[in-house]
């Protein structure tokens, strides 16, 4: 303490007086800076020019007040938390999970196989809607058949007990499917639809499902982009909401869903393989409703049809074999529209109505905006010059086969013969359909 207080005497401050004569003016000085500062900041137009006029200024967001500037505001996580939790405690009991039994046959015999998705519970009678490729289980190969599912099963949101269901109608074409459970003595909770036309790139998205099995499993992200065109393993093509929110295999069929908790899309596709990541695709949920009410009214899906098989004829094919860009008539059923209006096998089809098809995909979608019955002109090239028929659409049969019955070798012998043997084809890919 002594030593505190000799070192006090020995230091530099004035004496008999002197420090009051320093100490005051200094604190005077402060009072009246800050109550001038006070002031400026308490008079908006002030306070932002002082602000604004930091050119190093380290403020997170752009405050200009520009009509070209993007103005943001501070998000509370615990908000965008509470978001997440509703939005999963509103869905999560409106999701399933569907379980599927079949028998696959191989030149090792026969063993029972199993599958898993998920489907979205759309009303109280216990209907549901899911993936046909989830339960479509038919196909085979030259090492192995699968036969059609032996036994279908669906778990509800905590509830262990699986409820048989039986599949009302599938749809290859669009790949919905609608399945149904016996509901009488079961109190569900129907999912509620959004309108997916209106939703923007950048908008929260959370995906629920039961992916490899583990039911009720929530992942979320945002919608990375809208019409997104995606071709699946057997050349189908689907135009989709693309999101990074996971999604996994056995996730097809359940739900994609905005912060309102409305489902706007039905996950069906992912890319998967070294370098992808967050790629995940889903069916938007405004374009299925039709689908969905013909599926569940008629079993199947009612579509114009034309009655042909054919291949895609591009640029380097044309050139080839001296033909227009187009889809080239291989097929044509027996008592179908295009068999009634004249179509012949070689011809090669340019154009519906106004529009010009230069592959099996572009003229399936033209098609289907038109409605069985209507009349569409198709517009040809046949021995060389260029004619219109007219073709009066039919009704898809239920039995119609989706892809062509001849093989690459086959149309590639067509052409072969219609070119007089001039073929220099090699390697060559074509579209196929039948329908």
């Amino acid at each position: 303490m002594d030593d505190f207080k000799d070192g006090f005497k020995q230091s530099n401050f004035p004496r008999k007086g002197g420090f009051g004569q320093i100490v005051t003016p200094f604190i005077s000085g402060v009072l009246g800076a800050g109550l001038v500062i006070g002031i400026c900041f308490g008079t908006p137009n002030i306070k932002n020019k002082l602000v604004d006029s930091n050119p190093n200024s380290s403020t997170p967001f752009n405050t200009s007040t520009s009509d070209s500037a993007i103005s943001a505001d501070l998000v509370d996580l615990v908000q965008y938390s509470d978001t997440s939790v509703a939005v999963a405690q509103k869905v999560l009991p409106s999701i399933v999970g569907i379980k599927i039994k079949y028998s696959v046959n191989s030149l090792f015999g026969s063993s029972e196989a199993e599958a898993t998705g998920s489907g979205i519970i759309i009303n109280n009678d216990g209907y549901i809607i899911t993936n046909n490729h989830v339960v479509s289980t038919e196909s085979s190969s030259s090492y192995y058949e699968i036969e059609e599912a032996s036994k279908m099963t669906v778990t509800l949101f905590n509830d262990t007990t699986e409820y048989e269901a039986k599949i009302i109608g599938t749809d290859a074409y669009t790949d919905l499917a609608v399945i149904k459970i016996d509901a009488s003595n079961l109190e569900l909770t129907p999912a509620t639809l959004g309108n997916s036309e209106n939703v923007k790139v950048g908008e929260f998205a959370m995906a629920i499902g039961c992916p490899l099995g583990l039911e009720s499993t929530v992942t979320s992200g945002i919608i990375s982009a809208v019409n997104r065109t995606v071709q699946s393993d057997d050349d189908t093509e689907y135009v989709c909401l693309q999101t990074d929110a996971a999604i996994n295999s056995g996730n097809s069929g359940g739900a994609l869903v905005n912060s309102n908790g409305e489902v706007i899309g039905i996950n069906t596709l992912k890319l998967s393989g070294t370098g992808v990541e967050g790629m995940g695709f889903a069916i938007p949920i405004t374009s299925t409703t039709d689908v969905i009410e013909q599926l569940i009214q008629y079993q199947t899906v009612k579509r114009p049809y034309i009655g042909i098989s054919g291949i895609a004829v591009d640029e380097t094919t044309a050139k080839r074999y001296n033909l227009p860009t187009g889809v080239y008539v291989y097929t044509i059923s027996e008592n179908s529209p295009a068999k009634q209006a004249g179509l012949q096998k070689g011809d090669v089809i340019t154009k519906i109505g106004d529009t010009e098809v230069s592959t099996v995909s572009e003229l399936n979608k033209v098609r289907n905006t038109y409605k069985i019955g209507e009349t569409i002109s198709l517009t040809i090239y046949r021995n060389g010059e260029t004619s219109q028929i007219q073709v009066t659409l039919g009704e898809t049969p239920s039995n119609q086969e989706e892809k062509a019955n001849a093989t690459n070798q086959e149309i590639e012998d067509s052409l072969f013969n219609r070119n007089g043997g001039n073929n220099q084809n090699s390697g060559s890919i074509f579209d196929f359909f039948n329908r």
